[in-house]
């Protein structure tokens, strides 16, 4: 990452981050401390954040005797139901030692298309931010369906990141970037930048993540990455344990460069107090 890209990220003052069930469940609880860590020093300098979290379900399992993910969807959704309450709380565990406030926002794929509900979601935030409290964000999966459901909370991370008007959006894993192949692969690479527009022509798309806990991988942070793009919002996508080093502007990651014409519009003049425009998304 150039100088003037770690610039980018010290100076963004609205941040969406985005954390992985594999990487703040199970075995990695304890990364939940290092996340909140993190996003507390980002919050001392004043830079509004919102948290994009799944693990609901992981957190959930242990409640039910389950050792792996149910296939079945109303299994799923106990354990959701279970799990988001622990989540919750776990995180607001951590967040007390840096006396701020989280507040849980549950979303549907429902919610994001349907303009009344999205406008909603985006009040209650911008409402949130403006009282400095951290949202939690969430997809609502006690009652989501396997039909219509985001898929994965990269993409609802992506999302929030545009309804918000996010400067950066950092989507955190296991692994600390992207490569040419599968990192554990002989002659994989770092790809330290992609600017806007590269179909990453050649490279080979591989996992990310605890297999059997999470949903996402690789190829839905770099499709998310590019939704985020295509509305302005530059993107890094780097691991939970280098988040703080990450927050700060640290050479490390896989940075996203946002479409310029977006970022143009957002820079224009668009009246008191409104809202920044941004490109349409799905449902828009």
């Amino acid at each position: 990452m150039t100088a003037s890209l770690r610039t980018a990220v010290r100076d963004a003052r609205r941040v969406v981050v985005k954390v992985g069930s594999s990487s703040i469940s199970g075995p990695n609880v304890g990364q939940i401390d290092v996340l909140v860590d993190a996003l507390a020093a980002a919050y001392g300098r004043g830079v509004e954040l919102v948290l994009v979290s799944s693990g609901a379900i992981a957190t959930g399992l242990p409640f039910l005797d389950l050792e792996g993910r149910p296939t079945d969807l109303a299994t799923q959704q106990a354990a959701a139901s279970v799990g988001q309450s622990v989540l919750v709380h776990r995180y607001q565990q951590s967040l007390d030692r840096h006396a701020i406030v989280a507040g849980q926002v549950l979303l549907t794929a429902g919610d994001m298309e349907d303009a009344t509900n999205r406008q909603n979601a985006q009040r209650a935030m911008e409402r949130l931010l403006g009282l400095r409290i951290l949202p939690i964000v969430n997809e609502n999966d006690t009652v989501a369906t396997h039909e219509i459901r985001f898929g994965d909370n990269d993409r609802l991370a992506a999302l929030v990141a545009r309804l918000v008007h996010a400067d950066l959006l950092v989507l955190l894993s296991d692994v600390d970037a992207l490569y040419t192949r599968p990192p554990h692969l002989p002659g994989a690479e770092r790809i330290a930048e992609v600017p806007f527009g590269d179909e990453l022509a050649g490279v080979e798309i591989g996992s990310i993540g605890r297999a059997g806990v999470g949903t996402g991988g690789a190829e839905t942070k770099v499709s998310a990455a590019r939704l985020a793009a295509q509305g302005g919002t530059a993107v890094l996508v780097t691991a939970t344990a280098l988040v703080g080093e990450a927050l700060s502007g640290g050479e490390l990651g896989t940075w996203f460069e946002p479409s310029p014409i977006a970022l143009a519009l957002s820079a224009a003049p668009h009246g008191l107090g409104a809202p920044a425009p941004h490109a349409a998304h799905p449902g828009e």
